[in-house]
């Protein structure tokens, strides 16, 4: 059993739409408490199987959490497969990373599982592979990240604090907030 924590941004500036289409960011990052639990279990054969329990995530290879552990399987050539099952706690289309979280901690997983023994920059590489703010989840904490998200430094922890969350009924995805930006 592994925790993907979720996270908000304390500060988020869109600079500017890149050549590749996604847009330059400098944000900060704060991990919270809030977190999907990820079951994870080893497979004798090559299989990639992830499930989920919440209606609207996709399973298999759409999910996020399938294509972080593909890529580390196939960079490392690993022989064996895992099954991972998400039980969602972070609400979906919140800006609250849980796919991305939800990614960064299956990749980790897999390496803790599979003995690989990866660094957290290494892991950190392949994680930017996935998605823009997967990097930043594999350590979490407060971090600036900046590029597509990708591009991460530690920063000094918060002092502790609470914080209320309050999700609408309804959600924005990622992809259609930035189409808005237009920039």
């Amino acid at each position: 059993r592994f925790k993907a924590f979720a996270k908000f941004n304390l500060s988020l500036a869109v600079l500017g739409k890149r050549e590749d289409g996604y847009h330059e960011v400098d944000t900060i990052l704060q991990s919270i408490s809030l977190a999907d639990d990820l079951l994870c279990e080893p497979l004798p054969s090559r299989e990639i199987v992830v499930e989920c329990d919440a209606p609207g995530v996709p399973s298999g290879e759409a999910n996020l959490a399938w294509k972080s552990v593909a890529l580390l399987q196939e960079s490392c050539r690993v022989e064996a497969g895992l099954r991972i099952r998400i039980e969602k706690r972070i609400p979906v289309q919140a800006g609250l990373g849980g796919g991305s979280a939800d990614a960064a901690c299956a990749l980790a997983a897999a390496d803790r599982i599979w003995g690989l023994g990866r660094s957290p920059a290494e892991l950190e590489a392949l994680a930017g592979r996935v998605g823009s703010d997967v990097a930043f989840f594999i350590e979490g904490g407060t971090r600036r990240c900046r590029g597509r998200g990708e591009r991460t430094e530690r920063l000094d922890p918060l002092p502790a604090s609470k914080w209320l969350i309050i999700k609408p009924e309804w959600g924005l995805g990622t992809a259609e907030v930035y189409a808005r930006v237009g920039t």
